[in-house]
């Protein structure tokens, strides 16, 4: 379908503590263009339409969107989206109609990011371990993985087959976590006597980092000092030796093994990207602690996971260009 020159489109990225939205200028070659960025907390709004109207009103008349394409934390199994850590709950047709769009898009949010991927130049991609990675290239036959730690746990794989791009939504994040140490295992067991049963999101999160540094505080009998990710990563970089140091650390090992494990499960021998903004709050940590070693060692396969690239995506709003793109490939 084509679309007029001056026709824009809304964005969105709606996810489980935030919601941004842009606006996708008209389809041209190459990367589509983002103007009006701007991020809420979806806590403020009591709706998605609520949000998105907020938005529109903010950025102001004259670039009124037509159309919309809605990346979001949540599986995409009909018109009535459950995002799985907010409360909102919406139809998707009711929301392209109260916010007046001819249509309304919305997929999960790692399979916008995947599409991300090819559009990427080299300075928005951070390699960790050895060789030099690189964005996708649309040529050929490849296989990557998509994962990050948010509010949750992001996964999802991007399939090069012949020169056509599939992506495959998940919801792997929910996989049951898998300690890797006898250490994990005490972790693992207070964690359970909290949650029950206990998924790889429970620990590999911006509130998974809080569960794993209140875990480690109760095995080594700390009161804890931190109440927020951010205080613990703090902490762990002015105070080396401190107990927030060692859950980081634990925390960036954990991220390497399920990383591993998507590597396995996907098939994705061409590389695994991390994405969300945890990832590059502990990108330090991932570079110089036991992450890498962590996604290698997987026993009878650790010499075909050395070969695999591991890159962390630091281009802004990478699920906003991605929704960009499916707009203007539709």
């Amino acid at each position: 379908m084509s679309r007029a020159k001056d026709e824009v489109a809304l964005v969105a990225d709606i996810g489980g503590t935030h919601a941004r939205f842009g606006l996708a200028l008209s389809a041209r070659a190459g990367r589509p263009q983002l103007v009006a960025v701007r991020r809420y907390f979806a806590a403020e709004f009591a709706s998605v339409t609520e949000a998105a109207a907020h938005y529109l009103q903010d950025v102001g008349p004259g670039r009124e969107p037509t159309r919309g394409v809605f990346a979001v934390a949540s599986a995409v199994t009909g018109d009535v989206i459950k995002i799985t850590n907010n409360p909102w709950t919406f139809s998707i047709r009711a929301v392209g109609r109260d916010l007046g769009l001819s249509a309304l898009r919305v997929v999960n949010d790692f399979s916008a990011l995947s599409r991300t991927l090819p559009l990427l130049d080299p300075d928005e991609l951070w390699s960790i371990g050895p060789g030099r990675g690189r964005a996708p290239s649309l040529n050929g036959n490849a296989t990557y993985a998509v994962l990050g730690p948010g509010t949750g746990l992001g996964v999802g794989c991007l399939a090069i087959r012949d020169g056509h791009a599939v992506t495959i939504d998940s919801e792997g994040g929910h996989a049951g976590f898998a300690p890797g140490s006898a250490y994990e295992l005490k972790i693992l067991e207070i964690l359970s006597g909290q949650f029950g049963r206990t998924s790889a999101e429970r620990l590999i999160s911006g509130a998974g980092l809080m569960n794993v540094y209140k875990a480690v505080c109760a095995v080594e009998k700390i009161s804890p000092e931190a109440g927020l990710p951010e205080e613990i990563t703090e902490q762990a970089r002015t105070r080396p030796g401190a107990v927030a140091a060692r859950a980081v650390g634990l925390f960036c090992e954990m991220l390497g093994s399920f990383a591993g494990d998507a590597a396995l499960m996907f098939g994705a021998w061409d590389g695994v990207f991390l994405a969300g903004g945890v990832a590059q709050k502990v990108l330090p940590w991932l570079e110089t602690g036991g992450f890498r070693q962590r996604f290698e060692a997987k026993g009878r396969h650790q010499p075909l996971m050395r070969s695999v690239p591991t890159q962390v995506v630091v281009c802004p709003h990478p699920e906003l260009l991605g929704a960009a793109y499916l707009d203007a490939c539709h």
